[in-house]
């Protein structure tokens, strides 16, 4: 069942030291940029997290290989720049695809970065390893990834058994950083050790998460913060109580609903707040087991939803309907509006959709003596709690 709507607010109060308005005030040197975080995550291992409450925290303590430009509003293949890659080239029958490594990197234990780190992370993501990962939430993203050699410690190629073009783009993704060979995938979810800007300093679950500035980045001059504290607060009305006073400089950007966005602009009128596109919100996701392994019964399923009152209730007439993760002008891929009306349940005319849907559950035993009995499980954030209870 596809996403219903797509959009996240955020809101950045104005930081001493990090003025907005000003490019060559923003660059100042120091402070500690305080940001309420929505969700105590599991482990601080991104290869073993699904969730961007891991990922946000955690992205600026590793390096990919290769990064979408962060100042590109749209991720294209076109924006992917180097980061502990220098180059790439792809062989011509498009199954090599090889890296020249950056030189003189430091793990943030001293130790120094190599190409075998990086075969060390794609034999782990492959499961070609020694170790196994707890949870390996990206492994079809590497089905076609053959194996990874190593040319010295400044050349890695990726062997492919079929090319694969939206590899570089799954590479660039804040979910492909390098882990080093010599710190178990074990100590990585408790202490990760990176490359990057700022150094773990601290997790205590269902508290807080804190970074601190990597003295030895690679980047002469980088990061301009001391460090970032990330405090978990479940409850998204709670945390902008907190906000609106000073308390914290951003919020989590995904959990600032339309109505709380508007009170904000109220009550802190000095605070920057922007509403965005983004990927989908409310998933529908349905199991194979009877009685949902039947074509007739998820169908029907589909066409019973109202995407529209999904949008004006939830979203307040923000949202938008798209059939994939962001759809155009945003994203890169979608199909016109024309075209996904055709799709089940994406009709206009709702009425006609569920009386369809009606028709084919009595044509399956069910009505409003047998009525369909769904359990659904959900994520203990604000989103879909608020969802659940709509």
């Amino acid at each position: 069942m596809k996403r219903l709507g797509r959009v996240f607010a955020a809101c950045v109060g104005l930081l001493p030291g990090l003025v907005f308005a000003d490019a060559a005030l923003a660059q100042k040197q120091g402070g500690v940029l305080r940001v309420f975080h929505r969700d105590s995550p599991a482990s601080m291992s991104i290869l073993e997290e699904g969730s961007i409450s891991a990922i946000m925290p955690m992205m600026g303590v590793f390096n990919n290989l290769v990064l979408f430009d962060q100042h590109v509003p749209q991720n294209r293949v076109e924006s992917i720049v180097p980061d502990l890659a220098t180059s790439w080239s792809l062989s011509e029958d498009e199954t090599e695809l090889s890296f020249k490594l950056r030189e003189g990197v430091n793990w943030h234990d001293g130790k120094p970065f190599t190409a075998a780190d990086v075969k060390c992370t794609y034999d782990l993501l492959t499961g070609k390893a020694k170790e196994k990962l707890r949870l390996n939430y990206r492994q079809a993203w590497f089905l076609s990834l053959n194996e990874v050699t190593t040319n010295g410690d400044t050349e890695v190629t990726f062997h492919l058994k079929r090319p694969q073009p939206s590899l570089i783009s799954l590479l660039a993704s804040g979910y492909s950083p390098i882990y080093p060979c010599h710190v178990s995938a074990r100590d990585m979810r408790s202490h990760p050790i990176g490359t990057a800007p700022f150094k773990f300093f601290e997790y205590k679950p269902n508290q807080s998460i804190k970074v601190t500035r990597n003295p030895d980045y690679w980047k002469p001059g980088r990061p301009y913060l001391d460090g970032i504290e990330y405090t978990i607060i479940a409850n998204r009305s709670t945390a902008i109580l907190a906000f609106v006073p000073g308390k914290f400089d951003m919020t989590f950007p995904y959990e600032v609903s339309i109505p709380l966005v508007k009170e904000v602009r109220h009550q802190a009128p000095q605070a920057i707040c922007e509403v965005k596109p983004m990927n989908g919100r409310a998933n529908l996701l349905v199991t194979n087991a009877p009685p949902f392994d039947n074509p007739v019964l998820r169908r029907a399923m589909q066409l019973s939803l109202d995407r529209k009152s999904f949008i004006d209730i939830l979203g307040e007439g923000q949202y938008d309907i798209g059939a994939v993760l962001q759809p155009p002008p945003e994203g890169i891929r979608g199909m016109p509006r024309e075209m996904l009306e055709q799709l089940t349940g994406y009709g206009p005319d709702i009425g006609r959709n569920r009386e369809e849907a009606r028709a084919m559950m009595r044509s399956l035993g069910y009505g409003p003596d047998n009525r369909l009995k769904v359990k659904v499980s959900i994520r203990n954030i604000a989103w879909y709690r608020d969802l659940r209870q709509s």
